[in-house]
């Protein structure tokens, strides 16, 4: 849908879609500075959402609870109601529970799906900001935060499956997938040490595969090697 293409904001103008949001290498929830929503839309029928929701404590003030979930995948619009069905991408959804006055300093990092049901929703032009305005409503009606244009064309992740798990999900990478070599595993590390200290959560992801562990050792000694070489000369 024309319309609905793009990437919209919610008014702290924080949260964006895309690689500024969350790292499926790393498999990484990237916090931004103030809470809020971003959804984007393709016009052939491809979404995605990143949310950063603060929620306070009334009884212990100085411990609010957030989280962070990032989903995307594929989506349908019926013209008879002005609806939209928001289908993820099961293998893909993540979710960045933190909750820092019962979790022990460890934010709980987890796969996450939830089909989103907007019952309805309105594109219109918001004289006030000088552009277009995006409202959601969501399920039971009850208005979504609105959102504002940010981007158009839309700024995005890759739109198919990125980490699949089954076969199926496998399917839907295609010619796209690739074996890994040691160029790719030095690229993870890499990546992996510029993410270090971003955040509190471990990543289960990084480390599962044993022949993943023994290249990330030969890349890490590489580049330990390389450093002495680099200051001794």
């Amino acid at each position: 849908m024309d319309k609905l293409e793009g990437t919209w904001t919610s008014k702290s103008h924080q949260v964006y879609t895309g690689p500024g949001f969350y790292d499926p290498i790393d498999e990484l929830l990237i916090e931004p500075s103030l809470p809020g929503i971003s959804f984007s839309f393709t016009s052939d029928g491809y979404w995605e959402e990143a949310r950063y929701v603060v929620t306070p404590n009334p009884k212990e003030p100085g411990c609010p609870s957030a989280v962070l979930i990032y989903q995307h995948g594929t989506y349908s619009f019926s013209s008879s109601n002005n609806s939209l069905m928001l289908y993820p991408y099961a293998a893909d959804g993540r979710q960045l529970l933190s909750d820092p006055c019962n979790d022990d300093g460890i934010s709980v990092y987890s796969r996450y799906e939830n089909i989103n049901v907007i019952k309805w929703f309105l594109v219109e032009f918001d004289d006030y900001h000088g552009c277009d305005r995006l409202n959601l409503y969501d399920w039971d009606g009850s208005p979504m935060q609105p959102m504002y244009i940010a981007y158009k064309p839309p700024v995005m992740l890759p739109t198919q499956v990125m980490n699949p798990t089954s076969a199926a999900d496998t399917g839907a990478l295609g010619a796209s997938k690739k074996k890994r070599g040691l160029a790719g595993v030095r690229e993870r590390v890499k990546r992996h040490a510029y993410n270090n200290g971003r955040t509190n959560a471990e990543s289960r992801f990084f480390m599962s595969e044993s022949k993943l562990n023994a290249g990330y050792m030969v890349a890490c000694g590489a580049l330990v090697m390389a450093s002495v070489l680099f200051i001794t000369v």
